[in-house]
């Protein structure tokens, strides 16, 4: 009887520890929310993110936003991710103080918060990563918007993406702050098209009627300038009108062709998605967080305030889009 005894102990014993083994090997879990799911540039972040989940190899992402670039949307995303107990969330915010309540909560909750690309309230997150220096973004647009109106300038347009969209809003202040050193460039209007393509393309079109000496259009956004490209062709515009900004080689190579883009800017979103997946899962590890190393990206550094910067913009034109292109 003892000899059984000591058996069924062994096995409780030896099933309890299976059991602690298989919660170790439990997944890192990371919620990757974006503004808006179909957007080229959050698929290559995703790609990115996916990489580094591999190259960790005890991570999962869990890739979701909503459908239209609101902050509802992502509330709903983040509700979901609380309810699976995820490790971590990685959010690039539509809007950054209505989702600090919902992203608090989930702190509170032990979830590790991280936002990316756009940001969120100081306090409902623990860093922010900048794709790029905020001021070299801005200044790099207002350079690609000087660089196509030549040296006689013009009349210049913002297309946006959301009012309340963290980084379009920065971006945009940084334009304005360099503006005065170009007197070739006159500012007449910023317009938002939600990050929304149909309305992207006919707030463009709206800025085409109502300014009839328009030179340049600025879409600091992956799906305005695309929209924005396309209504210049419609109209007839091309070689009249210039549309620059920042978006992806694999979207813009055509209308570089076309000659309504003759350059714009951007970092590299797998890059992006990759360092954003790094540092979130960093973080479950350790609470360090001034400086996180971001595997092949190396260290990021980050102030007082929790912000950090991955890479300066890179130009595109049409010396090398379409080799960039069958990248991302």
């Amino acid at each position: 009887m003892k000899f059984k005894k000591s058996l069924m102990a062994a096995a409780i014993f030896a099933m309890g520890m299976a059991s602690v083994s298989a919660q170790a090997a439990d997944p890192v879990r990371v919620g990757l929310v974006v503004k808006s799911l179909g957007n080229g540039f959050f698929e290559a972040a995703r790609d990115g993110a996916m990489e580094a989940a591999k190259e960790i190899g005890n991570a999962e992402v869990i890739y979701t936003g909503p459908t239209s670039t609101t902050a509802e949307g992502q509330i709903e995303s983040i509700n979901s991710l609380m309810a699976q107990r995820v490790d971590a969330i990685a959010v690039s915010a539509n809007d950054p103080d209505a989702l600090a309540p919902i992203l608090k909560r989930a702190m509170d909750r032990g979830i590790k918060v991280i936002s990316w690309d756009s940001g969120v309230a100081d306090d409902a997150r623990i860093v922010h990563l900048n794709p790029s220096s905020n001021p070299l973004i801005g200044a790099m647009c207002i350079k690609l918007a000087a660089d196509v109106a030549g040296d006689a300038g013009g009349e210049m347009a913002i297309l946006s993406a959301t009012p309340t969209s963290t980084n379009q809003n920065i971006w945009i202040d940084e334009m304005k702050k360099v503006l005065p050193e170009y007197s070739q460039l006159k500012l007449v209007d910023t317009v938002y098209g939600d990050d929304l393509a149909d309305k992207s393309y006919r707030e463009t079109v709206a800025l085409l009627k109502k300014y009839p000496d328009l030179k340049v259009i600025v879409a600091p956004t992956s799906v305005g300038i695309v929209a924005a490209a396309q209504a210049v062709e419609d109209q007839g515009k091309v070689g009249d009108v210039f549309v620059t900004g920042l978006g992806l080689p694999s979207e813009l190579a055509g209308h570089v062709d076309a000659g309504s883009v003759k350059s714009f800017a951007i970092w590299n979103p797998i890059d992006l998605g990759y360092s954003a997946m790094m540092i979130a899962y960093q973080l479950t590890q350790n609470d360090e967080h001034m400086s996180i190393k971001a595997g092949r990206m190396g260290a990021i550094s980050f102030d007082k305030d929790g912000n950090g910067a991955m890479s300066d913009p890179f130009v595109y034109d049409a010396s090398n889009v379409h080799k960039f292109a069958d990248i991302f």
